[in-house]
């Protein structure tokens, strides 16, 4: 099986022996057997942590779930800067998270039922594997665009009934946020938890029209 690894200034092709790996034990195989120099990352191995997450053939998936095949062509994620290799800085979704004013530090004391907790189950369920940024063309025309990832997590605090700051977060979304989506639907293309970021920042476009905000395109 032969990989094509970009490694910066060039693709670099690696031949392994494993039948049917998947894309991050052939990562392990080639870093322990044929080049100790090569740079990615990883953790649980079983797709929950989001650390893998790399683009292969064009496409942003994660490498524990991925089954490998000859050929392949493998990048690091988009949109972050690279550190070595396929590992790219992910501290800038922490940033980003930081500047949107995601918070339930001020809550109130009410008491949370079944339906309250369907509205937030989908949403918590993200891993940060930040593969929905890197996917976003958004980002392309607008790079100060906080992103698909920071704005369902303004969704899921927005609808819980214990957060006290949802305004702060909904005036937090207006410039570089929710109005700079194109709507096209390819960071819920590649989520590897299925959430549906699209429909998300669809709500969030509601929600904020009947908060009084103001489509700035219009």
């Amino acid at each position: 099986m032969k990989l094509n690894i970009d490694r910066g200034d060039d693709s670099q092709a690696y031949e392994i022996q494993l039948r049917h790996p998947t894309l991050l034990q052939a990562f392990i195989e080639i870093r322990e057997n044929i080049d100790p120099s090569l740079g990615f990352d990883y953790a649980c191995k079983s797709g929950v942590c989001g650390a893998c997450a790399v683009r292969v053939n064009g496409e942003e998936l994660l490498a524990c779930q991925y089954d490998a095949r000859s050929g392949d062509s493998i990048e690091p994620l988009r949109n972050f800067d690279i550190i070595k290799d396929l590992i790219v800085d992910k501290n800038l979704s922490t940033e980003l998270i930081k500047k949107a004013k995601i918070s339930i530090d001020n809550h109130s004391s009410v008491t949370l039922d079944a339906g309250d907790e369907t509205k937030t189950i989908e949403q918590s369920n993200c891993i940060l594997c930040c593969s929905c940024y890197s996917a976003c063309p958004a980002l392309d025309e607008k790079e100060d665009f906080l992103g698909p990832f920071v704005l369902t997590r303004v969704l899921r605090y927005a609808n819980d009934n214990r957060a006290e700051a949802s305004k702060t977060m909904m005036d937090t979304i207006q410039k570089n946020g929710i109005w700079d989506c194109v709507l096209c639907s390819a960071c819920t293309d590649v989520c590897p938890q299925y959430i549906d970021s699209k429909e998300d920042i669809v709500q969030l476009i509601k929600k904020s029209l009947s908060l009084g905000y103001v489509d700035p395109r219009a």
